[in-house]
């Protein structure tokens, strides 16, 4: 049979990370290219005395259908902890429990979004979200990454020459693939900007927590008092992937709507893990436990810095983040990380070429992404060898 797929999925690439992460399920392959959270550092005791207690003492709550809002006391340890730890919500905002946070990135767009609306992203971007902003065929207008955040002029250009932009997507705290920190002056400049031209902020921020050096900066949605920012946050890199739970803080009238996209896509999150979840923040030290986290993983960022220095070439360079899951690195003008990654690929180590973050997916790239939170500290050692090995055969 002849299958005929709606236009909207039918010029849809699959996800390279998701196809390269079905490469690494291999043992033999050296993890560097998804952007998985170590096993380790999942809360497994913690975890399993909570579900044991759920299942003992409230079975119903966690089989039953819920609200699609999410589980409420949930919802309210998620306010009251971005308010009173990170200044973020008002009064007039509300959250939503989500299917990771991903699954914000669809119900923002499906709600916003017509075809042919603009969106502004960071160049390069997450390729989920850009997928995501794909299938709604959005029209994407890339702004250039300086090393503290957009290109500003730029950005201003964009939100001129375009009058029907909806929202500014950011990740502006170990932005993904470059893991760059966007600084407080831009993060209040773009505000500023998304007031004068009156669109939305849609700010992804799902590694914040992760810091190994330097301040903390305060979220764009912490100073917006308008209702313009949409903020989307997760619990998949500070207790686990898998449970799929993540949330959105926006303006009521948006979560609203949000609701109303959900219940017609999953009806609601699973509750048992949004159960999980909300004990973990309100029964257990979730600081203590996320600063072990990132105890472990400012080692094997460290490792992996060390290593590169020791097998790279000179003329590739990286970028050394204060926090994340990715080093960013670089091959000399007029490589193509794709071909790079692909020989690496058949010599047992897997990275992200830099055109997969890219808003034209034409674009020749020269960068490559490489994760250090999942592999070994001998898998980071002997990858990171192979890769310098291979860097210098390919650029001769």
């Amino acid at each position: 049979m002849n299958y005929t797929f709606s236009n909207r999925i039918s010029e849809l690439k699959p996800s390279a990370i998701r196809e390269i992460l079905k490469v690494t399920q291999d043992p033999n392959v050296i993890p560097f290219a998804a952007g998985n959270p170590a096993p380790e550092a999942f809360p497994v005791k913690e975890m399993s005395e909570i579900s044991e207690r759920i299942f003992r003492e409230m079975p119903a709550s966690a089989l039953q259908y819920g609200v699609s809002e999410g589980y409420m006391p949930l919802r309210q340890a998620v306010r009251e902890r971005m308010q009173k730890k990170y200044a973020t919500g008002t009064e007039e905002d509300d959250v939503i429990i989500v299917t990771g946070a991903q699954q914000g990135m669809e119900l923002t767009t499906k709600c916003f979004i017509n075809e042919g609306d603009g969106i502004i992203c960071e160049s390069p971007s997450f390729i989920g979200s850009l997928n995501c902003f794909r299938s709604y065929r959005a029209n994407l207008i890339g702004v250039p990454m300086e090393q503290d955040g957009m290109d500003l002029e730029k950005l201003e250009n964009a939100l001129r020459e375009n009058d029907n932009v909806k929202f500014i997507y950011v990740i502006p705290t170990f932005q993904n693939p470059t893991g760059r920190v966007m600084s407080l002056a831009k993060r209040e400049k773009i505000l500023e900007l998304a007031r004068q031209y009156d669109v939305m902020i849609l700010e992804d921020n799902p590694y914040f927590e992760l810091r190994y050096s330097g301040e903390n900066l305060p979220t764009i949605k912490s100073m917006d008092t308008e209702g313009r920012v949409i903020y989307v946050g997760s619990f998949s890199k500070i207790l686990s992937p898998g449970i799929r739970v993540g949330f959105v803080l926006a303006n009521s009238a948006v979560i609203s709507k949000l609701t109303v996209a959900k219940q017609v896509s999953d009806v609601h999150t699973n509750l048992m893990y949004q159960m999980i979840a909300h004990e973990m923040l309100t029964k257990y030290d979730i600081d203590a436990h996320i600063a072990k986290v990132c105890d472990m993983y400012r080692e094997k960022r460290d490792a992996m810095c060390d290593a590169i220095e020791k097998y790279f070439p000179k003329e590739c360079t990286y970028e050394r983040p204060d926090g994340g899951l990715f080093l960013w690195c670089r091959l000399p003008d007029g490589y193509d990380g794709v071909a790079f990654c692909k020989l690496c690929g058949t010599r047992g180590v897997m990275g992200v070429p830099g055109s997969s973050f890219a808003i034209d997916e034409n674009e020749i790239s020269p960068y490559i992404r490489l994760n250090f939170s999942l592999p070994s500290f001998e898998q980071i050692e002997r990858g990171v060898k192979i890769m310098g090995d291979t860097m210098r055969e390919f650029i001769g």
